[in-house]
């Protein structure tokens, strides 16, 4: 087990982390969250060594290997599986099964192996360096975004492969659904601290959100006790004879803790500028064909479907295999070698490439390049939308050169919200964005009135948006009008059997899990919904009826207060008295509802994780 107590870290004035603590239990697998910049890579180089903290203490078991997938890239090996087999332990040299096995799972085919390391594009190096970390056996795993250069097929098979590992692993990854399907617990920073829970990543934001919601309740209700003494006490602060009660009052407000009001974390806030659209179909492909030169079969091979107006189309399949051609000829920066891409007269194209941001303008500043697209374009418009994609005041003057990755992406994104546009074209547009990022875009795209087409290998995103699709399996490319979780009951990836573990021949094959048909499957689910249901009503309901007490008796609190101070006026010394044991007693009742509400929402919360578990491990 790993203890991490009172650690903090800061960079000048930049604080980072403000005495974090928390364990990392045997065979737990934590998802680790937070915007970017708040600390996730910096806490996985303190985990390794690599970087140093203020104070506090990271203690270690002696002999606990720890596994860290590293983006840099080192290889001195002449083949891919020799490189591969780096990475084996010691007393497992020979294993090279291992290797190849996750070789294969991330993508490699078995040509691949005997091929230089420096042949292949930094994706699959880094899916090279990925094969390492997970064959080294390591008791820790830290992947950082291990998904990012990998495809919809092979996030499949890690999701599975993790899922059998048997020591711990921590995990940073903007893609949820991935998260969800392997982490046992979220961690996440906030704040400058860090916070634990059992559960998917909705149960870790329902729960900061729920205890925000408290703390800010408890907060003004705080604001209000202090308004309404201080008001107590200007009003009878000269009458003699409620000379002890003042007093009594002042000592109350000294020892009163000021709860202060949370800051606020910045967040990707943005909507696409939609352009008026008044017929059904806005694009049309008509039996297109494409091949670069030298290759033998066509990468694209007559292809025909229609865009409506409303659609939101995912591009899915494994990398290599074209999705991003097909975008570069849909938005006319490549032709087809046969057929045609019919566009409406009033189709306005927005296309977003993140590999585009080498085109940016190094010696211009994040206003100037996102201004530079559309002429006479408004000041106010730019800095509004600078301000969208988090570069608020100064930031926005910052130069595109002193940019990292993830900012140049976001000025791309900034640089497509200026014009209007009708149809967007989008490839992998969350790469480099944080989860609540992610959750922006998604939410933006929801709300764009107008058709998309995008490339991306999250699950999560293919289930929330997706109501077409464009599939690239099994060398083949074919238009599928349903919905993703359509696509998988029908068609599905090779998979969704379970999937298949290499061995030698001489080794025993593990048995195959039972699978479940469809109606055992609709079986179980029923039985699961009716029990979450029966368990976590009860606690809802008596959470709303806690909420509503809390109203009714604030409102109580604030006529009181109004009835005293009316009384003191009137030198009303009977309904003084009445009125303030009436106070007393209601912010005693309030209090104890705040202390019931909390801990009534901490039961619902551990509930509920437990339902969330069973249904992910189901």
């Amino acid at each position: 087990m790993i203890s991490v107590q009172y650690l903090s870290k800061q960079y000048t004035d930049q604080v980072v982390f403000d005495k974090i603590s928390f364990n990392l239990s045997p065979r737990e697998r934590i998802g680790l969250v937070g915007r970017n910049g708040h600390g996730k890579t910096t806490l996985f180089r303190m985990l390794t060594g690599q970087e140093e903290y203020d104070e506090g203490i990271i203690a270690i078991p002696n002999n606990y290997r720890v596994g860290y997938l590293n983006q840099h890239i080192n290889f001195s090996m002449p083949t891919v599986l020799e490189e591969g087999c780096c990475g084996l332990p010691d007393d497992q040299k020979a294993d090279d099964w291992k290797v190849k096995k996750v070789l294969s799972g991330l993508g490699f085919s078995e040509d691949d192996f005997n091929r230089n390391p420096a042949e292949f594009s930094g994706g699959f190096q880094i899916r090279l360096n990925l094969t390492k970390v997970l064959v080294s056996d390591p008791n820790l795993l830290l992947l950082d975004e291990p998904t990012n250069f990998l495809d919809i097929v092979s996030i499949r098979w890690l999701i599975n492969f993790l899922n059998n590992w048997k020591n711990e692993i921590i995990i940073i990854s903007h893609d949820r659904g991935f998260m969800d399907s392997v982490a046992t617990h979220i961690m996440g920073i906030q704040r400058y601290k860090i916070k634990k829970i059992a559960g998917t990543t909705q149960d870790y934001y329902d729960r900061v959100s729920m205890e925000d919601e408290v703390h800010e309740k408890r907060r003004l209700n705080d604001e209000k006790k202090r308004k309404q003494a201080e008001q107590f006490i200007n009003s009878f602060r000269a009458k003699a004879r409620h000379a002890s009660l003042v007093q009594s009052r002042i000592k109350s407000l000294e020892k009163q803790k000021v709860l202060k009001k949370l800051e606020k974390i910045t967040t990707l806030s943005f909507s696409f500028n939609a352009a008026p659209f008044p017929a059904k179909c806005i694009q049309e492909a008509q039996d297109i064909t494409f091949s670069y030169n030298g290759m033998d079969s066509p990468l694209i091979d007559h292809l025909s479907f229609s865009v409506e107006s409303n659609d939101k189309i995912c591009i899915i399949g494994k990398n290599g295999k074209g999705k991003t051609t097909l975008l570069k000829i849909l938005a006319g920066i490549l032709s087809p070698r046969e057929g045609k891409v019919r566009n409406h007269p009033q189709t306005k194209i927005g296309y977003y490439e993140q590999a585009n941001t080498a085109n940016l303008n190094n010696n211009l500043s994040v206003d100037e390049e996102i201004a530079s697209g559309i002429s006479n374009i408004d000041r106010k418009r730019v800095r509004d939308i600078c301000g969208a994609m988090m570069f608020s005041g100064d930031s926005a003057l910052k130069k595109i050169k002193v940019l990292s990755g993830g900012e140049k992406c976001r000025t791309l994104l900034g640089k497509l919200l200026v014009a209007p546009a009708n149809l967007l074209l989008l490839d992998e547009p969350t790469h480099h964005l944080d989860m609540q990022s992610c959750e922006a875009m998604m939410d933006a795209i929801d709300n764009f009135d107008g058709a998309v087409l995008m490339v991306t290998h999250n699950e999560h995103i293919l289930h929330r948006i997706a109501n077409k699709l464009i599939v690239f399996h099994h060398d083949r490319i074919f238009f599928f009008n349903g919905t993703y979780a359509q696509f998988l009951e029908q068609i599905g990836w090779d998979d969704q059997e379970g999937a298949k573990i290499m061995k030698p021949s001489s080794r025993q094959q593990e048995k195959p899990e039972k699978i479940l048909n469809m109606k055992d499957k609709r079986k179980w689910r029923a039985g699961f919904i009716a029990r979450r249901s029966k368990t976590l009503t009860p606690y809802q309901q008596e959470i709303k009826n806690i909420e509503k007490t809390i109203e009714k008796l604030e409102q109580q609190l604030h006529n009181d207060t109004q009835a005293l101070i009316k009384a003191s006026h009137e030198q009303d010394g009977n309904t003084i008295s009445r009125l303030s044991k009436s106070l007393k007693q209601t912010r005693t009742q309030t209090d104890t509802l705040y202390k019931e509400l909390e801990e009534t929402s901490e039961k619902y919360e551990k509930e509920k994780s437990v339902f969330e578990m069973e249904e992910k491990l189901f």
